[in-house]
């Protein structure tokens, strides 16, 4: 446990508030994953102003609204650092493949039937309700129409970082390579001073963007100051097909073009040699892992152990519906934790602070985004989540991030905030109506089971 005396120390006069949240615990993440007991949040102009003892606050903060989460556990929102967001309206359509079947009989065939901006605002909107009920408050999207993708992001209340998608073949977004970069650089513009919505070039994968299109991407995030988000690694049949088509593995192919950077967040990253986890290292690349996905497709598993023993920083991602089948951070987590000591044969390769900080911090750090988010610090941005432990599933507890990561459920995050705005209130989700959300869901569900097994 962590004392308060840091964290408050140097506030002489009384903070004005535009609300406190009391907490049993407040776990913090920031300098480290550890827990204050009997603490409170004050929040002014949607910031951290004061992280302080709950007994006596009264001394040192004046605050418009309290809030009573003294049976919750306090902690940074989840970030979600891989989704396909509309991919929520293909849940559970074409279960228990490999990779590549499943997208060349299923899911290409079903979005070039289906994709059009109702579908992507609609699957969007879906997505969000889930992941903010899950306790998820920001997430970074990779599909296409990522203007309406932004939009329904918007409308929920969740932070996102929108992709500006390219890949080598036309869909309903762009037909071309040059449709695709400036269309995404349209939604870049047009989101350039959002609050919450924030943009990333997202080239598919190595196996379906040239390399012209890659070289363009480096020097136009260069330009724009933003991340890269990419599929690369993710079975070993793309590593095999890359050797043969090229004489190189996608890495060495992407580091020749100039794009293994702290601005690369890579995404599942399944093959990996020892000499690349060290050339990742070096470059400052980030890694999204996504575990259940991963195993769902039997694509393979990352050596995320090996990863941040080398000193990458590793976030976490959920996928897209269509290969989870949720966007669960919570089961994220605990399914990382225990991969990684499964795999290695040691019971401390992936402890619980290290899965709640990938889930938190480190995906914040992913996005370019650690500066506002990612922990419960002075001066963030109060992206926030309490986690109701008035709940027996939840007890005894003897350390409440292990109790987190490993017994928590998605359905005890009960209050959920996104830069100070409550979007989460007693378990429901307040900017949406949740009948007609499922409603909306039932009838994307009915139209595309009619249209054929592939839509």
């Amino acid at each position: 446990m962590l004392t308060c005396g840091p964290l408050f120390r140097g506030l002489t006069r009384v903070q004005h508030a535009d609300q406190i949240i009391h907490a049993r615990w407040v776990i913090t993440v920031e300098p480290a994953v550890g827990t204050l007991v009997d603490h409170s949040v004050a929040i002014e102009h949607g910031r951290i102003v004061a992280i302080l003892p709950t007994a006596g606050w009264q001394q040192r903060v004046r605050a418009d609204r309290e809030v009573d989460c003294r049976r919750h556990a306090l902690l940074p929102g989840f970030v979600n650092t891989h989704t396909h967001a509309a991919m929520s309206l293909f849940r559970g359509m074409a279960d228990d493949l490999p990779l590549m079947r499943w997208l060349q009989e299923h899911i290409w065939p079903a979005e070039a039937r289906w994709l059009a901006p109702d579908f992507v605002r609609d699957g969007t909107r879906l997505a969000a309700w889930e992941m903010l009920r899950g306790g998820t408050t920001c997430c970074n999207d990779m599909y296409m129409f990522p203007d309406e993708a932004a939009a329904a992001a918007s409308e929920l209340g969740i932070r996102a970082m929108v992709g500006m998608i390219v890949i080598g073949f036309p869909t309903a977004w762009a037909q071309d390579t040059r449709e695709y970069l400036r269309k995404g650089q349209e939604v870049h513009d047009r989101y350039r001073d959002h609050p919450f919505i924030h943009t990333a070039f997202a080239p598919h994968a190595p196996y379906t963007v040239d390399d012209a299109a890659l070289r363009e991407i480096v020097v136009l995030a260069e330009e724009l100051d933003v991340p890269i988000h990419m599929h690369v690694h993710e079975t070993a049949q793309e590593v095999a097909e890359a050797l043969a088509r090229d004489g190189q593995r996608p890495l060495a192919r992407l580091a020749a073009l100039g794009l293994l950077s702290p601005r690369l967040l890579a995404v599942h990253m399944t093959q990996l040699l020892p000499a690349e986890i060290e050339a990742l290292s070096h470059a400052g690349v980030s890694i999204a892992h996504c575990p259940e996905s991963n195993l769902k497709l039997a694509s393979g598993i990352a050596p995320i152990a090996a990863l941040m023993a080398a000193g990458v920083n590793c976030a976490l991602g959920t996928d897209g519906c269509a290969s989870n089948n949720d966007l669960d951070m919570l089961a994220e987590m605990r399914t990382a934790a225990l991969l990684a000591k499964g795999i290695t044969g040691d019971a401390e390769a992936l402890p619980a602070a290290a899965a709640l900080q990938m889930a938190t911090l480190n995906g914040a750090r992913a996005l370019g985004l650690d500066h506002e988010i990612g922990s419960i610090k002075q001066g963030k941005q109060a992206d926030l989540i309490a986690i109701d432990f008035d709940d027996p599933r939840l007890w005894p507890v003897y350390d409440p991030v292990a109790q987190i990561v490993y017994a928590a459920q998605r359905d005890n995050v009960s209050e959920v905030w996104v830069a100070g705005r409550q979007v989460v209130s007693g378990g429901e989700v307040m900017l949406v109506d949740r009948r007609e959300l499922l409603a909306n869901a039932m009838r994307w569900g009915d139209r595309i089971r009619g249209s054929g097994p592939t839509g």
